[in-house]
Parts: C-alpha cells; structure tokens; sequence
C-alpha cells in the first residue's frame, strides 16, 4: 500500500484558515471522529476517561501503513488535499492536516493502525511536534486506534479553565449526535470510565436515526423527503479529481458517478404531531458537516410561520449534499461557519421540499391514530399487524404513489357529526375533519396569494379609534379617514368580508395590531364556516377537496391539527377482526 499522506507545500498551508483550536474533551473527539469518518469507518468506539483526560477511538476504516503512520502526526500533513486547488473541491470533513500534530503539543498521542488488506498492524507513539518516538509491530484488527492521554498535562491552566466534568460530558454527547445525525449509517458506541454510555445504531436514514437522539419523538411524527435539484447554473460539475478518495465519499457526494444535480434531505417534524419550545432542533448541515448558516436556519423558520401555535418552534434537520465549489469551508477554523455561494437559489429548493413534506400524500394515508389519548381508546398500542385487509389504490395501481393528495375524492365525504366534524373514508381508514379549521387553512392560504382589498359604498363608520388603531389599519392598506368628531370612514376592506354583516366587528379586529399576516389570519378565521353550521355531501366534499390542495394542510395557521387519522388495521384490532370464523365462536 502506498503511501497517501504528505506534507503541505507552503503556498497552501499559507492560504488555509489556521486549524481548530483544540481546547476540550469534546474537540478532541470531533477531530479524531471526524478522521474515523474520512477513513471510511461503519463502526466508531469512543471511550472515555474524563477524570485522567483520557480519550481513545477505534474505528474499522481504511487504515493506515507504516511510512503514513510515521507522517501522520507532522504539521500540515493530509491525504485529503495536495494543491491550493483542492481548497475549492473538498469532500472530506478535514483537510488542513493539523488535528494530529496540534495533540501532539498538547497530549500524549498514540495510533495503533492496519490496513486494509495488509498482514502486519503497527502501533507509533509520538512525542512532541509530532516526532515519532517508539515503532513497534502490534495485533489489531483493519482499522484504526487513536488514543490521547493527558491532555492539557503541560498546560495546567487549560485544566483549569474548562467547565466541569459534567459539562464537557454533554458537550462530547452533543458533538456525536450532531455528527451521527449527518452519517446515519454508522454504529456508535460511546463509553464512559470503562462501563458503556450510550450507543447509536446504524439506520438506512437520519429520520429513522432521530428517534434515538429524541427519544420523546417517533418516527411516524417524523416526514423525510429526498429531493434531486439542479446545480446552480453556475456551478461546475465535478471533476473526477475533486472526488473524494475515501472509502466512506458516497456519504458526501450526491452520487458516485458525475452528476449535474445535487441532493436535499429534510426530516421534519410534523406540525400537528410535535414541536419545541425553542428552535434548538432547526439544524443545517452540509457535505456531512452540521453548520451554522442563519440565513438557511430563518428560511426553515419561515417555512413553518402559521404552522405552529404560538411560541413554538419546529423540528426541522435540512442537509444538502452539493457540488464542492458552492462552498468555501476556509472561512472558519471551526468550519461550522462558511460560505454557500447561490444562497437565494437554495433558499427557494429547502422552500419547496419543506412545503412538500408538509403535504398530505398518498404515502402516508395509512398513518396510524397518533396521539396517545386516541391509541389508549383504541386499545391499539402493539405494532401495526395485517389483518386480512387489503386495500385498493383507487386509481387501480397497487403501488401507493407518494405524491400530494391533490386528485379530488382522495377523500371521500360521507357524514357530518355534531355539524362540526367531517366523517371522511379513504382506501386505509377513516379521518375526522374539523370543518371550521380546515376551511380557515384554505382561506388563509388564499389570502396570502391573493390579499384583494375592494371598495365599499357607502363607508364603514367606526367609533373612538385610537391614533395606534387608525395607523394599524392604514399599514395593511385599508383606506380610512376622518369623518366627524371621533369618526372615521373605511373606504375598502379585504373582498372576504364584503358580504358580511360583521364587517365592522372584522375591521376593529383588524386595528388591533400584528402585521398583514396577522390580518389574513385574522380575516380567514373570521369568514371561515362556523362550527355548528350544518352542510350538506357536496359542500363538505368541496371543503375537503379544496383543503387537500393547500400547502399546509396539517394544521391551522394558529397551530390546531386539522384532521384525525384512525387507520383501517387500528380498527380492526380494536373490533379483534381477525378471529378466525368458527373458532372465535367457539366451533
């Protein structure tokens, strides 16, 4: 095996971004992974000594030989990039060539390695700066194990400086989570003064892996979406160069062979299903690196705007994978802030997958009863089982295509309860859905594409505004003006209350404040059909139709879920459907 790793020319190391500062357990452990990950590794053990500052690493990547294990820990020496081109390429999560050398001026280092393929294992314990003390052949399995023992031993007031043991613990725990959700298809065991602390277990998806990180989430509150979107137009295609030469690059690239299209994964939260306190769960990551990009981060947070209840935030993790040369990684030492050229541009395609996760698609017609005050009532908490039901597709395919229900009749309206509720029945189930809210989502919607303001005559008159409820009502566009001794005339009002006998009522709701977003709420929630009003099949199948359609049909742009789903084998356990005739009869 030939050697792969080299030192920098100093034109390069001259224009890279001086490395991370290694300044905690917890940086150690992102560095050392991070080179696991690069290598191609499917299995990372951390193990941890946090009282002896103690940290190893052992993972079952590529390996290394001889001569690259007595180079490995110099300045500036990596496999990953070789010219000051490569800097505008990078596929790999580390480049700089610094991790290794930089813990060798602070720890005690020690890399026992084999190759792939190769007979003999090797283990190199270096001193400082990086210069190889002691060589000697050692039994280990293809892979790699990196350990680092006191740390900051040379530098007492590091020590001192650093958060308690408790602290830097979850910072370690934090850093694994956030790398493990952007490499969902590697196992993870962590340990903790010898006795295990917590394992991850290798998923197909990040969706399916989330669960494990929150545990109070389950997957089916979860939507995943894998959207192929063109390059920029100004992106260039990469090259076979620019690549990445790991084992482990069909993680950071959209594919193995060249392709002009690159890759957006979103898991979402459902808005009717779960939701934070804080907007501590919208995280971004990019090329296999969770990132900080504010402007990505506002854009999810916009997405959900009239999705949520109020003070509520979403659960939300975006990762585009994309051609190398939209990004610039150089711009940080922590590389966890960095450029994205064309940011408009994808901006727009997170917009559009977000809205097409919160759709309703055929897909997930089949979701069971999902909260657990409807699961408990049903009796239908084990797992989902056949039970001699097979439903039809109705378009008489046997694939259920995964595509918005926007067909009309996907659902069918067959009853209507307490004149508030829409009995609906569909090929796997019955959905109830409230007939006030869900209109108010259609109209909501409607408002926001088409705010139409008409002219009245003869004007609304409106008593002992205030300046505050007068300049309100002019900020969203409404015509008024004085028309006597604490009197004002409104001359247009949104085309929605036209008709309505509360118009005044309507505009007075309007002076109390909020933006125009606020006043299309506002205005929809005003005109939408009032529970209690009783309606005939026609007109409840038109509101569901319409509802289907909208971008956001889960909940009410106050946050109110729409719909309850009782799915058709949830039923069927609760009713026991599939006793066997005869038997359950006693025959």
């Amino acid at each position: 095996m030939a050697s792969t790793i080299q030192a920098l020319p100093k034109e390069v190391v001259y224009l890279i971004t001086a490395g991370e500062v290694i300044d905690s357990l917890a940086s150690v452990v992102r560095e050392l992974v991070e080179n696991s990950l690069d290598a191609g590794a499917t299995r990372i053990i951390v193990s941890l000594w946090p009282e002896q500052w103690r940290i190893r690493v052992a993972d079952n990547g590529c390996g290394m030989n001889l001569e690259d294990l007595q180079q490995a820990a110099t300045a500036h020496s990596t496999s990953k990039i070789r010219s000051s081109a490569d800097l505008w390429k990078i596929n790999s999560l580390g480049f700089r060539g610094e991790a290794l050398h930089s813990l060798t001026n602070l720890a005690d280092l020690e890399i026992l390695s084999r190759p792939a393929g190769g007979k003999l294992g090797w283990r190199v314990v270096y001193g400082y700066g990086g210069e190889v003390r002691q060589v000697e052949v050692t039994a280990i399995a293809p892979g790699t194990v990196v350990t680092v023992s006191n740390l900051f031993g040379n530098c007492s007031s590091r020590r001192q400086g650093l958060p308690t043991t408790a602290q830097q613990m979850k910072a370690v725990q934090a850093t694994i989570h956030q790398i493990a959700l952007c490499h969902p298809r590697v196992t993870w065991q962590i340990c903790q003064n010898d006795r295990q602390w917590f394992t991850i277990s290798r998923t197909a998806t990040t969706g399916q892996l989330l669960p494990q990180i929150l545990p109070q989430v389950r997957q089916g509150d979860l939507q995943e979406v894998k959207l192929e979107v063109p390059n920029p137009v100004n992106s260039e295609l990469p090259t076979p160069h620019s690549l990445p030469n790991t084992p482990n690059s069909s993680l950071l690239t959209p594919h193995s062979s060249l392709s002009p299209h690159s890759t957006l994964n979103l898991v979402v939260g459902l808005p009717d299903r779960c939701h934070r306190h804080r907007p501590d769960w919208v995280r971004v990551a990019i090329n296999g690196r969770m990132v900080k990009s504010a402007e990505l981060e506002q854009t999810i947070l916009s997405a959900f705007h009239k999705t949520l209840p109020r003070d509520r935030y979403p659960i939300c993790f975006l990762h585009l994978v994309i051609s190398p040369d939209q990004i610039n990684w150089n711009r940080n030492p922590a590389k966890t802030e960095i450029y994205l050229n064309e940011i408009i541009y994808w901006q727009e395609q997170i917009i559009a997958g977000i809205n097409q996760a919160l759709q309703i698609s055929a897909a997930n017609l089949k979701e069971t009863v999902h909260t657990t005050r409807v699961s408990k009532l049903l009796k239908a908490a084990e797992a989902k089982g056949g039970y001699n039901f097979n439903p039809q597709n109705p378009n008489g395919d046997d694939k259920i295509p995964n595509s918005p229900l926007s067909t009309p009749n996907s659902l069918k309206a067959v009853a209507q309860v307490n004149n508030t509720y829409i009995v609906a029945e569909h090929s796997g189930g019955i959905w109830l859905v409230e007939q006030h809210i869900a209109h108010e989502r259609v109209l909501y919607e409607q408002l926001c594409d088409r705010w139409q303001l008409v002219c009245v005559e003869p004007p609304i008159i409106l008593y002992h505004l205030s300046p505050a409820q007068v300049s309100q009502l002019q900020r969203i566009g409404l015509d008024i003006e004085p028309f006597g001794e604490q009197l004002w005339a409104v001359r247009n009002l949104p085309a929605m209350l036209q008709q309505r006998q509360d118009c005044a009522e309507a505009i007075l709701e309007l002076s109390l404040g909020g933006d125009l977003q606020t006043a299309q709420v506002a205005v929809a929630c005003r005109s939408a059909i009032r529970n209690g009003t009783p309606l005939n099949l026609q007109q409840m199948q038109t509101l569901l139709d319409d509802w289907q359609r909208t971008r956001n049909p889960r909940t009410c742009p106050h946050g109110r879920p729409i719909y309850l789903s009782l799915e058709e084998s949830a039923l069927a356990r609760f009713f026991r459907r599939n006793w066997v005739i005869g038997k359950s009869h006693g025959i």
